[in-house]
């Protein structure tokens, strides 16, 4: 590969990653354009993004892409002289061509040098509405053309990328350059064997200072605000509202609280599933929302808040709230409750079972069953967790808490049969000493009495199949995920630590009872336990024995 070459992979990667930030930009701006459409700035802004879409396109020689782009303009143009109105058409269509030109963009990065009969077609639409000619009042996701893939389907495509101070890049710098000199020093001692034990101790004090200071400024690096996120929203509320003749607005509270990039990127499905959710699940039509006294337009809300060092996000919304009766009948149907009025904690349970669904035919949006099992498995991946409240009449609100960072943790090392493992030390609650009739007995399950409470537990030792003998002594480590905790059985417990995670590799993705790895300082490997999966184990062993 040439230098060309790797120029241009470089180009291409920059585009398409500016190129995603203006298309989020043209859509907030143009649902907000619906509200106000006589806001100059508005028009304004979109003018721009679309003239330096076009220009960009040209300068990796997106023909397609600049073509589209040029199109819009002239759209655009005629809003900014108001020789065209806005109208709920035109901003459909103005909205499909985002879509149009996020799927040009995938084709053109795939070597496809000429436009689509679909892109031909919607040129014309384009230069109709250019012309003065009605805007077809086409409903989001309807029609054939580009537009039909999803707007965030091209989102993950392309290389990752992250926009850091340069302050912090030098920073980084210095701080590995002064690493090095301290690594140099120490090595030196460690050579000449003139050094005392206490030099060599203060050597390596001062290497590991240096070392948690550029740790942590990455980590800072990384930390990003979640509104960017949250605004990628307005576009979903505004079509699927649209799509089902309702009205609603999005609201988001929070916008600058930090987050890891990565744990942006894992939350983006679930909170498209539980937004999607809000409106056709929650949010009433107009008529309906008028005859209950409410606003015709519905509130959904994106919010996020820190606490307890994780991410707080939560999404409500001001409907009818969940029917709880008509969740019972289907839950009881399926076998997942026989409460006809469930609690809070029993409706969390039930939405989020797979294949759980109350609609009553299958559309674009829901009746699969699929959305909230996707946003349980997706925030338990994340080492995090969802609950649920419901109000008749008023609302719901789905919270998820996630950990502020994916690549390091404070986690809780324990030992079974001279083997480490690691537990989240934001899930443990307490360590107690297994009764000894109950080391006796060597159950892979079994209760205890924790404070006059029955406290189910799992022996990690038989979970694992691990050989050895048994210690005398075992401990609990009593750990807890949302509403539930259960033990966990252990032979030794070896205190907290900062841990590294490493991701598993594919052989071993999937395994039950872990979630990752980590490095010890001796050089061996951790596994780092999956706190709700072995949650989840406890409890459906304890249901089990209980029903027998």
């Amino acid at each position: 590969m040439d230098e060309m070459e790797i120029d241009r992979e470089a180009l291409l990667a920059t585009f398409q990653a500016e190129a995603e930030e203006i298309f989020d930009r043209m859509e907030q701006a143009l649902v907000a354009l619906e509200v106000r459409p006589g806001d100059e700035e508005l028009l304004h802004g979109l003018f721009r993004d679309a003239h330096t879409l076009k220009g960009s396109a040209s300068l990796v020689a997106f023909d397609v892409v600049r073509d589209v782009a040029h199109d819009l303009e002239d759209v655009l143009e005629r809003l900014r002289n108001r020789t065209l109105a806005v109208t709920d058409g035109l901003v459909t269509l103005l909205l499909r061509s985002v879509d149009v030109l996020r799927s040009a963009i995938a084709a053109s990065s795939s070597g496809s040098a000429a436009p689509s009969d679909a892109v031909t077609s919607f040129r014309r639409e384009l230069a109709d509405a250019a012309r003065g000619a009605a805007a077809p009042a086409q409903l989001p996701g309807a029609g054939a053309g580009p537009h039909e893939a999803s707007p965030a389907a091209h989102a993950h495509g392309g290389g990752r990328t992250l926009r850091v101070d340069v302050t912090k890049l030098d920073r980084m710098l210095d701080l590995s350059g002064e690493i090095a000199i301290a690594r140099g020093r120490l090595g030196e001692m460690l050579e000449r064997h003139s050094a005392s034990p206490q030099e060599i101790l203060e050597a390596h004090r001062e290497t590991d200072r240096l070392y948690l200071d550029l740790q942590e400024l990455i980590m800072k690096a990384r930390m990003v605000p979640i509104g960017p996120s949250f605004h990628q929203h307005v576009r979903t509320v505004r079509d699927v509202a649209t799509a089902q003749g309702k009205q609603a607005r999005l609201v988001v509270e929070g916008e600058d609280v930090e987050v890891d990039t990565a744990v942006v990127e894992y939350v983006r499905d679930p909170l498209t599933h539980m937004v999607r959710n809000a409106i056709d699940h929650g949010i009433e039509g107009p008529e309906v929302r008028r005859a209950a006294g409410k606003n015709p337009v519905g509130r959904v809300v994106l919010r996020a808040f820190h606490e307890a060092g994780a991410m707080v996000i939560q999404v409500s919304d001001d409907g009818a709230g969940l029917d709880r009766k008509r969740i019972a009948q289907k839950a009881a149907a399926l076998g997942l409750t026989d409460a006809a009025r469930p609690s809070d904690e029993d409706l969390a349970r039930i939405v989020f079972e797979p294949g759980f669904s109350t609609a009553e035919k299958v559309t674009e949006i829901s009746g699969r069953g699929v959305g909230m099992d996707v946003v349980r498995r997706n925030v338990e991946a994340l080492r995090g967790s969802v609950s649920l409240e419901s109000e008749e009449g008023k609302g719901t609100t789905v919270t998820i808490r996630v950990p502020l960072t994916l690549a390091i943790i404070q986690g809780f090392k324990v030992g079974i049969a001279g083997e480490v493992y690691i537990l989240p030390l934001d899930a443990v609650i307490e360590c107690i000493e297994l009764p000894g009739e109950e080391t006796a007995a060597g159950a892979a399950f079994g209760v205890v009495s924790l404070r006059g409470k029955p406290l189910p537990y799992l022996r990690l030792r038989r979970l694992f199949g691990t050989t050895g003998d048994a210690p005398a002594r075992e401990n609990v480590v009593v750990v807890q995920h949302g509403a539930h905790a259960a033990g966990i059985a252990v032979d030794a417990l070896h205190g907290e630590s900062s841990t590294v995670i490493k991701p598993l590799g594919t052989m071993f993705k999937g395994l039950p009872g872990v979630a990752g790895s980590s490095i010890l300082g001796n050089g061996r490997v951790a596994l780092i336990l999956d706190v709700p999966g072995l949650l989840r184990e406890t409890l459906r062993r304890a249901a089990r024995d209980a029903a027998a």
